[in-house]
């Protein structure tokens, strides 16, 4: 699969699943702009990266739950690169906590990066995505959002509201020919999975039939694919990388 002279939005892609899709688009060719929020030394060094495989990367300090923001950002994206082809919204935030130890700014907080943020890049992009009859929008939901988890009821409620937006966009932008679907990952290996203590890994790891956790690139690699002419007839559709987890 060859994204040469596409350009694609990853949301959050400083760490983990963003970074590895936004990289592993950059592999196949794809210029790719992502915003960060605060950590300018993450940032400069994906967009070196993204540069060293060969593609163009831009890095935009927007919070995802400004709007305007967001909408300068789209418009500058397009400036540089003559069009946006993929919106990969992956940014999310977590304030685990149960549900009557959970103030406001938890609720807030989680609801407007996992939820709202994903309504304004798709905002910011779809218009144009419509008026030139060609798009792929991937929205990045969770198996808290399948399943519900104890602790997570603001980011299992954000994330079920994910799937809910994307199967209604699929439906709305399938006369463009835009696909909209929804990734779903499980426990995947992460800078925060590694500092676990060993007693909550092995818990996590007793609900995952494949007792391992999954990779960063292997949500790339099916992002990848739902990106591509391939996966040009699916649309709407809900797809866990969990290892069994939501079975």
């Amino acid at each position: 699969m060859s994204f040469e002279g596409k350009t694609a939005i990853v949301t959050g892609a400083t760490r983990g699943i963003g970074r590895a899709i936004a990289l592993e688009l950059a592999r196949r060719g794809c210029n790719v702009a992502f915003n960060y929020a605060g950590r300018h030394d993450l940032a400069r060094i994906v967009a070196a990266e993204i540069e060293s495989l060969g593609s163009r990367g831009l890095a935009f300090n927007v919070n995802v739950q400004d709007l305007e923001g967001v909408k300068d950002m789209a418009r500058k994206v397009k400036g540089n690169f003559g069009g946006i082809d993929y919106l990969v919204n992956n940014a999310g935030s977590l304030r685990d906590r149960a549900l009557y130890l959970q103030t406001e700014e938890d609720w807030n907080e989680v609801v407007g990066t996992n939820l709202t943020g994903v309504f304004n890049f798709t905002r910011a992009v779809i218009a144009d995505m419509m008026k030139r009859e060609s798009g792929r929008i991937i929205c990045m939901t969770s198996v808290s959002g399948l399943r519900g988890v104890v602790g997570q009821t603001n980011y299992s409620a954000a994330k079920a509201g994910v799937i809910g937006l994307v199967h209604s966009l699929a439906k709305e932008v399938a006369p463009f020919s835009i696909t909209v679907n929804a990734i779903a990952p499980g426990f995947i290996r992460t800078d925060m999975t590694e500092t676990l203590p060993d007693q909550k890994k092995n818990a996590m790891l007793s609900l995952i039939p494949m007792k391992r956790f999954g990779l960063a690139d292997e949500v790339a690699e099916l992002a990848c694919f739902l990106l591509s002419d391939q996966a040009r007839y699916i649309t709407g559709q809900v797809i866990a990388v969990d290892g069994g987890a939501s079975i």
